[in-house]
């Protein structure tokens, strides 16, 4: 593309935002809506309104629908007075027209939309010209109207723009390494996985990570089985006929790893564990004592994710998830989400991660009878309410087979994060014929919940790592005490207190590299372990280690005892 094609692009997305705002937001007042350098931005007057770095994820949702009903850019010039008669309620746009010299303006209209700006343009002729993968919402900032601290705050709103998805995919990488939070760098520093072009999406995990995904899974399968679940192993490969059964190759089958075999039958690779649940629920006779039935499953996941799209371990092809599938009476569907609103609070709250929902309603494409869609988002509604958490609602952003509430982790930089998600389901059970015998005797089929807490687990902790930059909860950090002896002939000592250590069941290893204290002590630092001890002739005589907390630099002297006093206490209850 020529330069002036990408300015035309991206001051075109200006006022894309500013009616996505608008649409959404209908009491603001626009400002004004320039290009910048690598995007664009637009003042908006929120008034009442209070609008967070969250929000951005539905005005980019808005804008992606508005682009995707190819509205054409459509220029008029009016007099000064006829502007002033469009701009009647606007007095950011009456300010800028009563100072402006020529006699004829320009605006610019969205056709077969109600926006429409004071503008000289150039902009696209339509919405089509845009790749919706090649733009993103990335901040807010507040910006004084005119830049005069005595004018009203506005809320400044910025986009990035690129001539296509991998421009922006790198411009957003290289973002997040200049600032240092990229959990690809972070994972690299602390030796957690790795990729390979050989499988794209698809992480190599080492012992470190390794470590960290089962105790994440360990906490999640003690917490769990304490309330009822029962864990299920399932096939990872699949007939078509499992998938055409659940809707899923309707819907999903452009996302899947689908084989052919030599007797002409189609597999597919699961991209996920609902057809599964079903069978396993289907196996066995079924009555109202069962319920509610809670099967989980870590299983590994594929998705045939676009290439564009990867992005280390928050979009990948291979992943796990602590999948959960419920079975309940239509009777006990508040109460069990209920129960689910408060295990993302336990879950969440162990991280101090702050988060909110949101609920998607029906999409266009949906399997069922409106008056099942209508009952069942009016439950998650009671529920969100209840909840007494901050929530939106995504019209149109439900499953294909009913409505759901998404988790959104908010992170230490304002970013939010989709992550867990509570599915409610009165259809693929249908379609299975899954049936229980109720209290009366008679056949009932069952409501099934989709739920996971922590989502994708490699996007979890992609995500964590950036949060923490990389300075893990101690519960799950891989190494939570390295000991570095002062010089070789501490070394055995040390050894002795490392097996001691070892067996208080604290994860710790030995620093032997012939390197100073110092540079070990700096390694140390880069690989985020949480506490070093160090070993020389005092501690040996006073059987003591010298303790130093990661990005502390006061040194604490104290017997091993104390020492893992310290980390059972920083265990999750």
């Amino acid at each position: 593309m020529e330069k002036l094609s990408i300015e035309k692009i991206r001051h075109s997305l200006a006022h894309i935002l500013a009616e996505s705002v608008i649409n959404l937001y209908p009491e603001v007042e626009i400002a004004i809506g320039p290009i910048i350098e690598n995007g664009f931005y637009y003042d908006i007057d929120f008034k009442n309104e209070n609008i967070s770095i969250g929000d951005l994820q539905k005005i980019e949702a808005k804008m992606i629908q508005i682009i995707q009903e190819k509205r054409k850019f459509i220029k008029e010039n009016i007099s000064k007075v006829e502007a002033e008669k469009v701009f009647s309620k606007n007095k950011y746009k009456l300010e800028l027209i009563k100072e402006i010299e020529e006699k004829e303006l320009t605006i610019y209209r969205s056709e077969g939309g109600n926006f429409v700006d004071l503008c000289k343009g150039p902009h696209i002729q339509d919405t089509d010209e845009i790749d919706v993968k090649s733009f993103k919402l990335i901040k807010l900032a507040g910006a004084y109207w005119r830049g005069n601290e005595n004018n009203t705050m506005l809320t400044r709103i910025y986009g990035v723009a690129f001539e296509t998805p991998d421009k922006l995919s790198e411009y957003l990488e290289n973002q997040e390494k200049l600032s240092g939070l990229d959990h690809k760098t972070i994972g690299q520093q602390m030796d957690l996985f790795f990729f390979d072009k050989t499988a794209p999406g698809m992480a190599y995990w080492t012992d470190k990570g390794l470590k960290i995904i089962n105790l994440l899974i360990e906490y999640w399968r003690n917490t769990h089985e304490a309330l009822g679940y029962k864990e299920y192993r399932t096939p990872l490969i699949n007939k078509k006929e499992l998938y055409e059964k659940s809707g899923h190759w309707d819907h999903y089958h452009e996302h899947m790893f689908i084989s052919n075999t030599k007797e002409k039958e189609v597999y597919g690779l699961k991209p996920m564990n609902c057809p599964n649940a079903m069978i396993v629920y289907q196996h066995k006779t079924r009555s109202y004592k069962d319920l509610p039935l809670k099967i989980s499953d870590v299983d590994t996941l594929h998705r045939l994710e676009k290439s564009g799209t990867l992005n280390g371990l928050l979009r990948v092809r291979e992943f796990s998830q602590d999948d959960a599938h419920i079975f309940i009476s239509r009777d006990d569907i508040k109460s069990q989400y209920l129960e689910l609103i408060n295990l993302v609070e336990k879950f969440y709250k162990l991280f101090n991660i702050e988060y909110s929902f949101r609920l998607g309603t029906r999409p266009e494409k949906y399997m069922g009878e409106n008056k099942d869609w209508e009952k069942a988002e009016k439950i998650l509604v009671e529920v969100l309410k209840k909840s007494g958490k901050k929530y939106e609602i995504l019209n149109g952003d439900g499953a294909f087979y009913g409505p759901k509430i998404d988790i959104l982790m908010n992170d230490n930089y304002g970013r939010s994060w989709q992550t867990g998600t509570l599915q409610l389901d009165f259809q693929i059970p249908k379609k299975f014929d899954l049936k229980y015998t109720d209290i009366d005797g008679k056949e009932k089929t069952p409501v099934v919940i989709h739920r996971v807490i922590y989502g994708s687990l490699e996007r979890f902790i992609g995500i964590l790592l950036e949060h923490t930059k990389g300075e893990l909860p101690i519960w799950i950090s891989p190494v939570q005490m390295r000991l570095l002896p002062i010089s070789e002939k501490f070394v055995s000592e040390t050894e002795i207190i490392l097996n001691q250590l070892i067996e208080k069941n604290i994860r710790a290893e030995l620093d032997t590299r012939n390197l100073t204290l110092s540079k070990k002590i700096k390694f140390s630092q880069n690989e985020k372990i949480p506490y070093i001890g160090v070993v020389g002739e005092k501690e040996i005589i006073s059987q003591t280690i010298t303790v130093r907390k990661f990005n502390e630099k006061e040194l604490q002297s104290m017997a091993i005892d104390d020492f893992v006093k310290i980390i059972e206490i920083a265990k999750p209850n």
